[in-house]
């Protein structure tokens, strides 16, 4: 088991980039008084620039400083999060998670949980190999009750050991109304850093987003 992130790595960048912003949101506001004043100075005596005009602008710049200076602040806190995430996540690592992803198939049957919309009155299980390649397709009840895929054939042939991902597509008075990933219970052997996102690693190598994860397990426990 391995959890791989450089905690001090993004906090850092986020600390740096903010500097360098800020500095750039200075140097602008500086340019931005020297174009006002040579705007004064140069304005048309029989025409001048309205006080109330010089109000508008400086208000509209004024603005967008403070709205940089907002999203920099949401990117630092946002930095943050994902870092108290990841010290939370690490005791992910060994439990079974549920999610819409790929599962490995070592021989024994893999317990799925479909949900498909309630209008269905027919749903369909495809299973895909690591290629993407339809390998089996069978009814199933259109509930959100879970399904155990057997791993075996039409013709009675077990399928090789491997990745097999699962969707379920739907139908209502012979018309198809959706398709859909199917969650299933997977071990998570990592969890990683990657830009800015918490990625699990699971059991025969797929990979799915932390806030995917809609149940954690223990394994040690039982179903």
């Amino acid at each position: 088991m391995e959890i791989s992130s450089t905690l001090t790595g993004p906090a850092q960048n986020t600390a740096q980039n903010t500097a360098t912003k800020s500095g750039v949101i200075s140097s602008d506001f500086e340019t931005f008084l020297k174009m006002l004043t040579v705007q004064m100075q140069n304005q048309d005596p029989s025409d001048p620039i309205k006080s109330e005009d010089y109000a508008v602008q400086l208000a509209t710049f004024s603005g967008v400083e403070q709205q940089v200076r907002t999203n920099e602040l949401m990117t630092a806190m946002g930095a943050q999060l994902g870092l108290m995430s990841m010290s939370q996540i690490a005791g992910w690592v060994g439990m079974e998670a549920r999610a819409p992803v790929a599962g490995y198939f070592d021989g024994a049957p893999i317990s799925l949980s479909p949900n498909p919309p309630s209008i269905a009155d027919r749903v369909d299980l495809v299973v895909r190999n690591t290629n993407g390649v339809e390998v089996q397709r069978a009814s199933i009840p259109a509930t959100s009750d879970r399904v155990s895929w057997a791993g075996v054939a039409d013709d009675g042939t077990p399928f090789a050991p491997g990745l097999y991902s699962f969707e379920t597509e739907s139908f209502a008075n012979g018309a198809p109304i959706g398709t859909a990933k199917v969650e299933l219970y997977t071990t998570i052997v990592e969890a990683r850093n990657q830009g800015g996102q918490t990625i699990l690693l699971t059991k025969g190598g797929a990979e799915v987003q932390a806030t995917q994860v809609t149940a954690l397990r223990d394994p040690a426990l039982g179903v």
